[in-house]
């Protein structure tokens, strides 16, 4: 029957009531077979005796999956995630532990769960810290009644949860305020209260700006090259390499020792060649 159920197209349905179904179809595994199964797998890596156990412990993923489905996500994900975590606690197990599988498993199944709803409950990331993950799921079993924690509510969750209070009124902010949708340009939308621009605006940036810097430090790169050009070749290498190298500029006495004259000579070359420049930079060049 096994062998059948894994030849099907089981692991490629959409369909949960089908899926859920086939699965309870299976029969429940024993103690005995299961450490039989573990220890097969666990000594001589055989695949098929970690197929079985996927499959026969499948029922128990679902059941999980059910305390998570006031997320707004579909029971199919949480139940994939669900199993993702079953099968890396069977690679973990130990026959010798003296635990039914499941025992062990359920740590792994709740947190490949945990993680799926704190990637995808929101666009942002909800929870990124220990601490905020821990209040994420808290809140949602505390929180009864519609509208925010008063003082005394927040003041009893931090001392039962062991949390800032600052940090219960980030996260409850966090998680029931909605994601805004951003709608594509109307005309008939612009004086609507909930109309949102489908490009948002970045204060920090402005574009003109950006454009009037970039044609400017053109201008000034290429009036530089010119007043270069001006310049003998000892001229134009003793300035690029005091002024213009950026990883390592030379001083007066390596150029002296470099020409084999001394670094006062150096120095009035440079001065020269720096007052030929700065008549040249003075112009006006389209």
């Amino acid at each position: 029957m096994i062998n059948n159920i894994v030849n099907s197209k089981l692991y490629n349905i959409n369909n949960l009531d089908y899926y859920i179904c086939m699965v309870n179809s299976l029969p429940i595994l024993s103690l005995k077979k299961e450490h039989k199964l573990i220890t097969r797998f666990y000594y001589y890596g055989d695949l098929e005796s970690i197929k079985e156990l996927i499959l026969l412990n499948l029922r128990f993923v679902i059941y999980i999956t059910k305390n998570y489905l006031g997320y707004g996500l579909s029971q199919l994900d949480l139940i994939q995630e669900g199993n993702i975590g079953l099968m890396k606690s069977i690679n973990k197990f130990n026959p010798f532990f003296g635990v039914r599988l499941i025992s062990f498993a359920v740590y792994w199944i709740k947190a490949e769960i945990y993680n799926y709803i704190l990637k995808n409950w929101k666009i942002v990331k909800i929870a990124t810290t220990k601490s905020q993950r821990k209040l994420f799921f808290n809140l949602r079993k505390i929180k009864k009644k519609i509208g925010w924690f008063n003082n005394k509510e927040i003041h009893f969750i931090s001392k039962k949860l062991n949390v800032n209070k600052k940090d219960i009124i980030e996260m409850e902010f966090r998680m029931f305020n909605k994601d805004l949708k951003i709608d594509f340009y109307n005309d008939n939308l612009l004086n609507k209260k909930n109309f949102y621009l489908n490009i948002l605006k970045d204060k920090n940036s402005n574009f003109a700006n950006n454009i009037e810097l970039y044609n400017w430090n053109k201008y000034i790169y290429k009036k530089l090259r010119l007043a270069l050009n001006l310049l003998d070749d000892r001229s134009k290498y003793i300035i690029i390499s005091r002024w213009l190298n950026n990883k390592k500029r030379k001083t007066l006495k390596n150029l002296a020792k470099y020409y084999s004259v001394s670094a006062e000579r150096i120095r009035q070359i440079e001065k020269n060649a720096m007052k030929k420049m700065r008549n040249f930079l003075k112009k006006k060049i389209i």
